[in-house]
């Protein structure tokens, strides 16, 4: 196989194994290669990367050591992404009644979808992240984007309990957007005891139905590792979440004046893009 054949394999097979440590000696298997070769081919793959800022090839030394592919945007990217979405976000035809916005398009959107998870996965990267938790239903395609590309599991609370499910652990919350109790149950099987856990939603308005899932993350003797949306309702100051990050941040949404203001939330502040 000639070096261009390697190189456009190599790089597919690391992408579809983000957070995954592959050793030398399978490459130098696979390609029937010598270790100097794939070494050299690693370093042009590293160096395409950094350059574009489109991801991280870490190598490990020693006898278990290899090579690991972690997705990973530059500061340029996720900026300009994040402008573009918050522009689109801003067409007024999006208003919903109570003051939410309709996000269904970009949520069902793959190539947006797969942005945002890449984001996402960006911030979290080091977090050492064991699952992504999302609540149903609008929250789900961005739980299971943002899992692969970090590459582990995510699981989804539901406000009814499904028979297929088997046993749940439940737990009530002030839905602030009801303004009244809610409940929100998990499976007992679908986290670990100990798990670093990030909790992921859509919208997020007073951040109630994420104090939901913040006791149920509890309640399974596990660990809060972040907390990210792709929008906040910054209008709305009677957080019952302080410590989030947000991809755009609404300031304001005037349902008269058909006016949606919105700009990059704090994930570009709050990321560390230093690591190129």
């Amino acid at each position: 196989m000639k070096r261009s054949e390697r190189l456009v394999d190599m790089t597919k097979y690391l992408m579809q194994r983000p957070h995954t440590l592959i050793s030398l000696p399978f490459f130098a298997k696979r390609y029937d290669a010598a270790k100097s070769s794939i070494s050299e081919d690693l370093a042009i793959l590293k160096h395409t990367l950094a350059s574009n800022q489109d991801g991280i090839l870490e190598t490990v030394a020693g006898a278990a050591g290899g090579v690991r592919y972690i997705p990973f945007l530059g500061k340029e990217h996720a900026e300009n992404y994040l402008t573009d979405l918050a522009s689109r976000i801003e067409d007024p035809s999006r208003i919903l009644a109570g003051g939410f916005v309709y996000l269904s398009d970009i949520l069902g959107n793959t190539q947006d979808l797969r942005r945002i998870g890449e984001l996402i996965a960006t911030k979290y990267a080091y977090s050492n992240i064991d699952a992504v938790m999302t609540v149903e239903t609008k929250g789900i395609a961005l739980a299971q984007a943002t899992a692969q590309f970090l590459n582990v599991s995510f699981v989804t609370a539901r406000k009814r309990s499904k028979v297929t499910e088997g046993a749940t652990v439940s737990v009530n919350y002030i839905s602030s957007s009801l303004d009244r109790v809610s409940k929100m149950e998990l499976p007992t099987r679908a986290l670990e005891k100990e798990s670093n856990v990030l909790i992921i939603d859509d919208f997020m308005k007073g951040g109630g139905t994420l104090t939901g899932m913040e006791e149920l993350v509890k309640e399974f003797d596990c660990t809060i590792a972040g907390i990210c949306v792709l929008c906040e309702a910054d209008f709305d100051k009677n957080k019952l979440v302080e410590d989030y990050i947000s991809l755009v941040k609404i300031s304001n949404i005037d349902t008269k004046k058909k006016l949606i203001l919105a700009e990059p939330g704090n994930f570009l502040t709050q990321t560390d893009f230093s690591r190129f």
